[in-house]
């Protein structure tokens, strides 16, 4: 049940994400471009989601399980460190120059375009960078 669940939520989300157009890159440049046209659209698309968000957590928050009986896990980090800044600004520098950020891409994947798949596996090769840098910087302070 629980996996019929994801794929259930995954298609949702997929869908609120081509409705809103934020599969459309030239979207989601317009919305970066705060000193051309700038197409505040992308930004009543986020407030939506946040609100939707804020008020699911309110209730997760209140909760030990979900209602398929999982245990409810929300994150615990609070603190704005070095790798949350530098994360995110890499995050915006790709998203800004892509027209993509993770998920989109993904749902534009059913287009079949050249552009998404390209993005896809960059995104999943900094993906795996990160992860070998990482573990070869936990080796190197455990020694």
């Amino acid at each position: 049940m629980q996996l019929l669940m994801a794929l259930f939520a995954g298609l949702v989300f997929g869908l609120g994400l081509i409705v809103s157009g934020m599969t459309d890159p030239s979207k989601v440049t317009g919305f970066l471009d705060l000193a051309g046209a700038w197409d505040p659209s992308l930004g009543l698309v986020m407030g939506g989601a946040i609100g939707v968000g804020l008020v699911a957590f309110h209730f997760a928050r209140a909760r030990s399980y979900s209602l398929l009986g999982v245990p409810v896990q929300l994150p615990k980090a609070r603190q704005i460190d070095r790798k949350l800044i530098l994360g995110g600004l890499t995050f915006g520098v790709g998203w800004g120059l892509a027209g993509y950020c993770p998920g989109p891409a993904l749902a534009s994947l059913a287009t079949g375009g050249s552009k998404p798949l390209i993005f896809t596996i960059a995104m999943l090769a900094g993906m795996v960078i990160f992860e070998i840098q990482d573990r070869l910087s936990q080796t190197a302070v455990s020694r």
